[in-house]
C-alpha cells in the first residue's frame, strides 16, 4: 500500500517539476532572463523529468492493477500530466527530424537577398548574416529543401510589393524596413512559445512581364532550426502567390 502510494506521489511530483522547468525555460527566455543555451537545457530537463514521471506513474498503475488495493484512476495523474508536458516538445523535435542542421535559408542560393536594416538589430552573440558556414550550406539546403525556389507572379511588381508588406503585417512580423524603391522588406518573426527571433528579408523585382519574389529567413541563435525557416518561406510564398 505504501509502495503504491509512493510511486503515485512521486510521479505527480515529477510531473509538476517538469511543468515548472518548462515554465522557467519558456518565460525565462521570452523575458530575456536566460539565454538560448540555458533555455534548451531547460527543455531537455523538461523531457527527462516528464519521462521519469510517466515511468514512475505507470509502475504505480501496474501495481494498482496487480494488487487491487486502490483505484486505478488516481495512479494515472502523474503519468498523464507528464505525457501532456513531454508530447509538445517531442512533436516539435520529430517534425524537424531529418532536416539539415542549418539556420539560414533562401530561395536564391547564388544571390540571396541581403539584410540591411536588420544588421543593426543583431549582436556579436547572434549568428552571422554573411553565410560563411557551413561551407556546404548551399548543398545542404538543396538536399533538404529542393522545393524552395523563387516565386514568379503575373502581377506588377509594385502591386506585389504592397501585397507582401500587407502579408507581413498580417502575420504579425515586426517590420524593420520596407523600401519600395529597392524592392526590399525586412522583418522579424518572434516565435510564440519560446520567443526565438528569426529575421526575414523579402526581395521583389520585375522579371520580364512577371514579378520575381525571393525570400530569406535566418535564425538569430542556434545551429539548426528544425526546418522552421524553410517552412516560414514556403507558407509565405504560397499565400503571396494566391
Amino acid at each position: 500500500m505504501n509502495k503504491l502510494f509512493d510511486f503515485t506521489r512521486w510521479s505527480l511530483r515529477l510531473s509538476l517539476l517538469a511543468v515548472l522547468i518548462a515554465a522557467l525555460a519558456i518565460f525565462g527566455h521570452q523575458f530575456s532572463m536566460i539565454g538560448f543555451q540555458p533555455a534548451l537545457l531547460g527543455l531537455a530537463g523538461t523531457v527527462l523529468t516528464g519521462f521519469l514521471a510517466i515511468i514512475v506513474g505507470l509502475i504505480g498503475t501496474l501495481r494498482a492493477i496487480k494488487t487491487k488495493e486502490t483505484e486505478i484512476a488516481p495512479t494515472l495523474a502523474g503519468s498523464t500530466l507528464g505525457f501532456l508536458v513531454v508530447t509538445p516538445v517531442l512533436m516539435t523535435i520529430m517534425a524537424g527530424a531529418g532536416t539539415p542542421r542549418i539556420h539560414d535559408i533562401t530561395t536564391d542560393l547564388a544571390h540571396p537577398p541581403e539584410f540591411v536594416a536588420i544588421k543593426a538589430l543583431r549582436t556579436p552573440a547572434h549568428n552571422s548574416l554573411d553565410r560563411p558556414e557551413p561551407e556546404n550550406l548551399a548543398a545542404l539546403q538543396k538536399a533538404g529543401y529542393p522545393d524552395l525556389t523563387p516565386l514568379f507572379i503575373n502581377r506588377p511588381s509594385d502591386q506585389v510589393f504592397e501585397q507582401a508588406v500587407a502579408l507581413v503585417k498580417k502575420r504579425g512580423w515586426e517590420i524593420a524596413a520596407a523600401s519600395a524603391a529597392n524592392g526590399r522588406i525586412e522583418a522579424t518573426d518572434t516565435t510564440r512559445i519560446m520567443g526565438f527571433k528569426d529575421d526575414v528579408v523579402i526581395r521583389v523585382q520585375a522579371a520580364g512581364n512577371k514579378t520575381q519574389v525571393d525570400m530569406r529567413s535566418a535564425s538569430r541563435v542556434g545551429k539548426g532550426d528544425l526546418g522552421m525557416n524553410a517552412e516560414r518561406i514556403r507558407l509565405f510564398l504560397i499565400d503571396l502567390g494566391k
